[in-house]
């Protein structure tokens, strides 16, 4: 054998080591990346609408994954495959995401319209979306699987008295039906992000710019807050007045869920500062880049524990309630608040 030939040998045996190695675990693998489609192309190969698809989004039924460099969530060919293969599909998809409104809901149950809006305005029942109607009055809608679920579980709230406790709230003009609307559009979002200042601006989204401010006093902190705020999967309005009712049904309105989603705020604020500041003018973008949004199975994030909790509906045990509140309070905490019990206006 000659030089050369020893030569081309042995070249030819370090590449074949060279890619045996970058395919086990270097950058040159052949193993691709999971492909992805857009919403609407995932909508189609799962046969449900896409007002369906973005609720069963919402709700936490389909995994979807923030798209490179930001953009439209983007759904892995892998999901797809997965909820096709499941029992009843598409119908069985499609039924956990039908919502009703007022009139099919009390049918539903086998009670009164005038009865239904009672238990809704108590919190018993929490509605998912709304529309408006001709009269751009705010029409709510309710999930079936969420009201057959009360009614198995609260039997004695169908027929019969209105409780006292209920009928003294109610009498009050008291309407949780915004509230758990509300609760629902902060709570979801937060379950599957990880980011702490993407959680922090998911929390801002319920109080009004002067809340907002005396809670984050630094505008550039405010400024980045909306440029991390993650995109909403479901229940993008379309029509100008559509979008005028979203923006005022999410800012919170009665003095103690202020205080509320005050607290929480400020709570999520520290964690986002101690994760990494906010950046300024002139920072390296690439510095402190927020990572990708996380939105597919639910992460275990550790929330940081509310100091305060809102009165919840008296006479429904099967109403929405916040999540679990630590038993210790910040020092301070309502000082830094600046809370005087404004908001009762």
């Amino acid at each position: 054998m000659t030089v050369k030939e020893v030569l081309r040998a042995h070249s030819a045996a370090h590449e074949d080591a060279s890619a045996e190695t970058k395919g086990e675990g270097g950058h040159a693998s052949s193993v691709a990346p999971a492909a992805t489609v857009a919403a609407g192309r995932a909508s189609q190969e799962l046969g449900v609408r896409r007002a369906e698809f973005e609720l069963a989004v919402h709700l936490g039924l389909i995994a979807v994954t923030g798209a490179p460099g930001g953009g439209r969530p983007r759904v892995h060919e892998d999901e797809i495959a997965r909820l096709r293969e499941q029992p009843g599909f598409p119908d069985a998809l499609v039924e956990r995401v039908r919502t009703i409104g007022t009139a099919q809901g009390a049918a539903l149950l086998d009670i009164a319209p005038a009865r239904f809006t009672r238990l809704a305005r108590a919190g018993c029942v929490s509605p998912v979306t709304f529309y408006l109607n001709r009269y751009r009055a705010v029409v709510w809608l309710y999930l079936a699987d969420e009201l057959a679920a009360f009614a198995a579980r609260e039997p004695e709230l169908l027929a019969g008295r209105t409780p006292p406790e209920m009928r003294t709230m109610l009498e009050s003009g008291a309407d949780w039906r915004a509230r758990n609307w509300r609760s629902q559009r902060i709570d979801r979002p937060l379950d599957r992000t990880t980011d702490p200042w993407a959680r922090t601006a998911v929390q801002a989204s319920a109080l009004d710019p002067v809340q907002l401010a005396e809670v984050v006093d630094d505008p550039y902190e405010r400024a980045y807050l909306v440029r991390v705020r993650p995109e909403p999967v479901f229940g993008r309005p379309g029509s100008m007045a559509a979008r005028e009712a979203m923006a005022e049904l999410m800012l919170a309105d009665d003095p103690d869920e202020i205080l509320w989603r005050r607290v929480n705020l400020t709570l999520e604020l520290d964690s986002a500062r101690g994760d990494r500041p906010a950046p300024r003018p002139g920072d390296d973008g690439g510095a402190r880049a927020t990572p990708p949004a996380r939105t597919g199975a639910r992460p275990r994030a550790v929330r940081p524990a509310p100091a305060a909790e809102p009165a919840a509906p008296p006479a429904c045990t099967g109403a929405s309630r916040p999540a679990a509140v630590g038993r210790t309070t910040r020092k301070g905490l309502l000082a830094r608040l600046g809370w005087r019990g404004r908001g009762a206006g």
